[in-house]
């Protein structure tokens, strides 16, 4: 593989090539293909934005038989007819099954865009500037929305002042006999706190950057009574962990809230294509026209796929058990690794295909675990403040043969690098039989 031309002209700043340093060259489904033809199982989906896999072959036709009509690609915010389609089928399958109202903001073409936007929003409304996050966060790397980023590397890269922010513990950031709202709604109640009353909070539900880090349901519930009290919007990033990544479309439905703003990119477009969205509920949509715009908010291409993912996977309930039922299925393999080596402090933390096998002791194994995997042919990568998590992320469409074909690869690399530290499988025994 010849990178010459990567490491002569790209800037230093590129990070997955180092981590994969082939040249790819195609992909399907939950494969790639470097340009030698060599095989890859993509445990990795573009950091969450391919939950549907790579050249899904019904959003694909969908849009080369939109393209061959000519229709508009791009239309800064114009009304088109792509556009109204997808307005049509975000009411007919998420709004109205749900009977939720919200207006929808375009902002294109990235989720820092949606989380831009929501902070401004949120801040205009309340007419307070002060934001809470949350311990090992991530929302984005522009300005506004790194202010609300924990991560201590992007924070680093900054090179101003990053205000208006307050970081509170995230549930189970003080282990699981704390209860981190009780902190919150202390400090929220104490008028001498020090901690100015926000506009907003600003949360991710399970934090895949952080960790994945899973919010119970019970805190999540707590956290939007707290809103409701301190007249503070709830704002939930689901970027990362929505559009069905958790099993529901959204990452908070089961808990039985309903937050005030939801920012939405990565999967939505279902192709890969660059879209974000922000749902606005109707009476907090006090935006001056063209008081926050971009160029590159109305992709039309990414109007016609997003229309028919939901279309395809999300008019039925159906695409969601199924998701369910792979969650079980790595849940299940993650589990019975950490059992197999009990000196080997591991353990596993996820909700639906977003899994984390956590090296809590030997953080560096991580790495070193992702970097035997794809020499074995699989791409993952880790999270968390260490990058002691092996974040494993397949498509929510992944064939089973291939999904577990990823879980061996897996299996193999930790059981290598575990070996390398000196720590060996236990035989488990099941019945008194040694298996």
């Amino acid at each position: 593989m010849d990178l010459k031309i990567f490491d002569r002209m790209e800037s230093e700043v590129r990070g997955y090539i180092r981590s994969f340093p082939v040249v790819f060259n195609k992909a399907k489904g939950s494969l790639l293909f470097d340009e030698t033809g060599r095989e890859y199982v993509d445990f990795f989906s573009g950091a969450g934005t391919l939950n549907y896999g790579h050249n899904n072959p019904v959003l694909k036709q969908k849009m080369i038989e939109y393209l061959e009509t000519d229709g508009l690609v791009h239309s800064l915010d114009m009304a088109t007819c792509a556009k109204q389609t997808f307005l049509e089928t975000v009411d007919r399958v998420l709004l109205k099954p749900r009977n939720w109202e919200y207006k929808l903001q375009f902002t294109g073409p990235t989720g820092t865009n949606a989380v831009e936007a929501a902070l401004k929003l949120a801040r205009q409304v309340k007419g307070r500037s002060n934001i809470i996050s949350f311990t090992h966060g991530f929302h984005g790397v522009s300005g506004g929305s790194l202010a609300v980023t924990a991560n201590e590397k992007f924070r680093q890269a900054a090179g101003v002042a990053l205000s208006n922010t307050t970081f509170m513990p995230f549930d189970g950031y003080f282990g699981p006999d704390v209860d981190t709202i009780v902190y919150l709604e202390k400090m929220l109640d104490d008028a001498s706190s020090g901690l100015d009353l926000p506009a907003a909070i600003i949360v991710e539900t399970v934090q895949g950057e952080g960790g994945v880090n899973v919010a119970s349901w019970r805190w999540l519930k707590e956290l939007e009574k707290l809103c409701h009290r301190y007249d503070m919007l709830l704002i939930v990033d689901d970027i990362q962990v929505g559009c069905g990544r958790t099993g529901n479309f959204f990452s908070f439905e089961t808990a039985g809230i309903r937050p005030d703003i939801i920012t939405l990119s990565k999967s939505l477009s279902g192709f890969g294509l660059p879209m974000s969205l922000v749902l606005i509920k109707p009476e907090l949509d006090i935006w001056k026209p063209g008081a926050h715009s971009g160029t590159f908010r109305g992709n039309n291409l990414a109007f016609v796929t997003a229309a028919q993912t939901l279309d395809s996977y999300w008019a039925k309930d159906d695409f969601a058990r199924n998701t369910i039922r792979k969650e079980r299925l790595v849940r299940d393999w993650l589990e019975n690794i950490v059992h197999s080596f009990p000196g080997a402090d591991l353990s596993v933390r996820g909700r639906g295909l977003i899994q984390g096998l956590v090296f809590e002791g030997r953080p560096e194994l991580a790495n070193k675990v992702v970097k035997k995997a794809f020499g074995h042919g699989l791409v993952i990568e880790t999270s968390g403040a260490r990058d002691e998590v092996l974040k494993i992320l397949p498509a929510l469409t992944i064939e089973d043969e291939i999904l577990i074909r990823g879980l061996e690869i897996i299996e193999r690399s930790v059981t290598e690098v575990l070996k390398n530290q000196g720590i060996n499988a236990q035989v488990l025994k099941f019945g008194g039989i040694k298996k």
